[in-house]
């Protein structure tokens, strides 16, 4: 009998275009690989690289990447260990042939293929002001360029999963319809991507555990599609069960997560601690993949200006109706388009510390006009200096407004995309979207809640106590994901963290849609929040554009808390 294939380790070097620049060479001497991946794209991202190419079309890749191959390309040849990014990004032709050059003057044998067809800027007209439209592909272009002996594979905009499924599913040669597989692999990838995120990074429980400099995470991944998630002996940080959890829940929403390659079912996710640094991922479940691929545009939203006005001391809220006042009348001739206000009650009373004692009013203006948020907003502010509140200051001079960028997501029929592998001799290869008829499985029913806790004594306590969680953005909105620790915990907050006790506790939420999603098998919920970020991050129309710690201000909330869970 033909012993089944060993498992396939595939490490994460990048979860984003900035993150530790060592990495790479860490993760190559840490222990054996097989792959090792790096995601250096998001929303943001791609506007960034889209105004780079529009400034010279050779550009639109992360440079950061060759970059960092300078002194490691020779290592991961020699170690047998294959890489595959999308640092490509709007261009990875000329990444690979970036690298392909590199691989030249350092004298290395390497072979470099790439995938491309995501880019569909100029397949029809997206609307004004659009400066970059990508389809989301999946991975079975870098699949296609792994059979065909790729040793670096560079693709633009592929779903941060595909680097994991592309590899995984090139490895154990599953068909296109293993859906249970391919779906083990996308939970995987997706754990994976945010690089440190998976092994204790912006966990809701740092103290529980040495967080300075934790260790970029890899994954174990066996033939059907079940792994391990782990991280190379004597470095930081801590793989547990929870610290997978916040990175399952973060930027998700139901028990659905759709994607090129397959709908992985997240309610069906099972973990299990597996030793020390060790977690095992099993049961999930795959069903068919939409019809259609997410294409994400990018476009330049209008322009914005900011001026954050320093409060001090005593009548901190007639200080801040007086200097609005002034503001709103040096507007009032030109009004932008959007004027927003935030106080931020950030001083104490009596303190020892200057700026202690100060509180933060913010004013952020958008408008298509750059005349209607340039001068008028920062001149308006500088002629204040000597006649309005005492104590008169600001955190930064105001300058002449800057653009901003919008995100949205379309769909995109995935037949029309011309999805195509450019294998390391130049011959190109044709990929075929996923099927989406043969093996479609009948939804399964939602899983119960389980039962409330029986009535008993409670405390005021933070949210936090007994719960974690982890929050992110998707364009527009956010979403928040909050786990219990126990099965006591789980029962308790099914039944209280609805919908109407999300909007109590962050007010700022009381008027949006909010759609809470249960997730039993994780002891999770999802809750995401449409429209809390404006036009997305781009935008920065909020304190906290990204939404990244929308979550950790829910745990400092404040409610009756069962006193058997504290």
């Amino acid at each position: 009998m033909t012993p089944p294939p060993r498992p396939l380790r595939i490490g994460n070097a990048s979860g984003f275009y900035g993150d530790r620049f060592d990495a790479l060479r860490e993760m190559l001497t840490g222990g054996p690989l097989d792959v090792l991946t790096g995601d250096y794209l998001a929303e943001l991202t791609m506007l960034i690289l889209g105004r780079d190419r529009a400034k010279d079309p050779a550009r639109g890749y992360a440079t950061t990447f060759l970059r960092q191959l300078e002194d490691t390309l020779g290592l991961a040849m020699e170690r047998g260990v294959r890489l595959v990014t999308n640092a490509g990004g709007l261009n990875p032709a000329g990444l690979a042939d970036a690298i392909r050059e590199l691989a030249e003057r350092l004298g290395i044998a390497c072979r470099v293929a790439h995938v491309e067809g995501d880019d569909l800027l100029g397949a029809r007209d997206w609307g004004p002001g659009v400066v970059t439209a990508n389809a989301y592909l999946g991975g079975a272009g870098i699949t296609a360029c792994l059979r065909g002996g790729a040793d670096v594979v560079v693709t633009g905009r592929v779903t941060d999963a595909a680097l994991v499924t592309g590899p995984a599913a090139a490895h154990f040669g599953w068909a296109a319809d293993d859906w249970d597989a391919l779906a083990g692999a996308v939970v995987a990838g997706h754990i994976l991507e945010c690089g440190t995120q998976a092994t204790g990074g912006n966990y809701s429980f740092f103290a529980e555990h040495d967080v300075r400099r934790p260790g970029f995470p890899f994954a174990e991944i066996h033939p059907d599609g079940s792994s391990v998630i782990t991280k190379h002996p004597h470095t930081g940080g801590a793989v547990t069960v929870g610290t997978v959890t916040a990175q399952l829940l973060y930027e998700t929403a139901g028990a659905r997560y759709p994607g090129p390659d397959v709908t992985a079912r997240l309610d069906s996710v099972r973990l299990a601690q597996d030793g020390p640094d060790r977690v095992r991922v099993h049961g999930v479940r795959g069903e068919a993949p939409p019809r259609t691929l997410k294409t994400g545009l990018t476009r330049l939203g209008g322009h914005r200006n900011e001026v954050v006005f320093v409060l001090t001391g005593l009548d901190i809220e007639a200080k801040a109706a007086l200097v609005r006042d002034q503001m709103e009348g040096a507007m009032s001739k030109r009004r932008p388009a959007e004027v927003r206000w935030t106080l931020s009650r950030t001083d104490h009373p009596d303190a020892a510390v200057q700026e202690e004692a100060s509180a933060l009013l913010r004013l952020v203006v958008h408008d298509r006009d750059p005349a209607a948020v340039g001068r008028v907003i920062s001149g308006a502010a500088v002629e204040l200096a000597l006649a309005s509140y005492p104590g008169f200051h600001v955190t930064a001079p105001p300058g002449k407004g800057s653009p901003y960028g919008v995100f949205e997501a379309v769909e995109t029929p995935a037949d029309t995309v011309p999805h195509t592998a450019v294998l390391p001799d130049g011959s190109r290869l044709s990929v075929p979207p996923a099927p989406t008829s043969a093996g479609v499985r009948v939804p399964e029913p939602p899983l119960p809640l389980p039962p409330p806790l029986p009535p008993g004594p409670t405390r005021r306590a933070p949210l936090g106590a007994v719960a974690g969680a982890r929050s992110g953005d998707k364009g527009g909105s956010a979403n928040i994901g909050v786990w219990a620790r126990g099965e006591g915990a789980w029962r308790w907050l099914a039944h209280t963290l609805t919908v109407d006790r999300l909007r109590e506790l962050l007010p700022e939420t009381a008027e949006l849609n909010v759609t809470r999603h249960p997730l039993p098998r994780l002891r999770a919920l999802n809750f995401v929040v449409d429209g809390l970020l404006g036009e997305g991050v781009a935008a920065q129309a909020r304190f906290d554009p990204q939404a990244k710690a929308v979550g950790e201000w829910l745990r400092s909330r404040h409610l009756d808390i069962p006193e058997v869970l504290l």
